[in-house]
């Protein structure tokens, strides 16, 4: 139940500090959430979490706070402006006007983003994904080739002659395990097997297929 010797405008500055101390700790340590009381005449600064401005409790409000106090027309939220802290780190801040039930303002919860922090790390990881040209040609696969791949390669092969890898002609068959060679697809484990398997002959048969050492460079 609410504390009924409190004010309506008391009990709202008692629960924004509950939000203004959550947020700070949930978005620790880039943004600083600052409460003000829009009350009062002066020491309108009233909590503080995650400190990133070097203000005091007791200190005054900023000039939209002011604008505030002075205007209950002033926008009620002003977002992802551009803002810059004390000793000139860049920020982007939002702030929250609270009204109470008569329509005037009693708060204004702000939120003070340290982008110098995000901006060097975006600036790392910029510099982290530019890749150069190579001095040589050359393409390459970090993926581990696999059997599946012997499979696929020669179903491709078979494909681009409109048959099927037991279709193809002793001819075929030959260039298509010469490819595969050159690919470095026939040093894999089992790889005769899978192939043997693939185009329907004997393990011994794709042995023959092979190019032979003269006939590599």
């Amino acid at each position: 139940m609410f504390d009924m010797k409190l004010s309506e405008n008391q009990l709202l500055l008692r629960e924004g500090k509950k939000i203004v101390d959550a947020l700070g700790k949930t978005f620790f340590p880039l943004v600083e959430v600052v409460l003000h009381d829009l009350t009062v005449e002066q020491h309108h600064v009233v909590a503080i979490s995650n400190n990133l401005s070097g203000r005091k409790l007791g200190d005054s409000t900023t000039e939209i706070g002011l604008a505030r106090i002075s205007d209950p027309s002033f926008p009620e939220v002003l977002q992802n402006y551009p803002n810059r802290f004390p000793d000139g780190r860049p920020a982007k801040s939002t702030s929250i006007g609270i009204k109470n039930s008569a329509g005037d303002y009693v708060m204004a919860i702000c939120l003070n983003i340290d982008v110098s922090v995000l901006t060097a790390a975006a600036g790392s990881l910029h510099q982290l994904i530019q890749t150069q040209t190579a001095p040589v040609v050359i393409q390459e696969n970090l993926v581990a080739p696999s059997l599946d791949l012997i499979r696929s390669t020669l179903e491709q092969f078979a494909a681009g002659l409109n048959t099927t890898p037991h279709m193809l002609s002793r001819a075929q068959r030959r260039n298509a395990v010469q490819h595969l060679a050159e690919a470095g697809l026939m040093d894999l484990k089992n790889a005769q097997t899978i192939v043997a398997n693939t185009l329907g002959v004997a393990r011994s048969t794709v042995y023959t297929y092979l190019p032979s050492k003269g006939d590599q460079a």
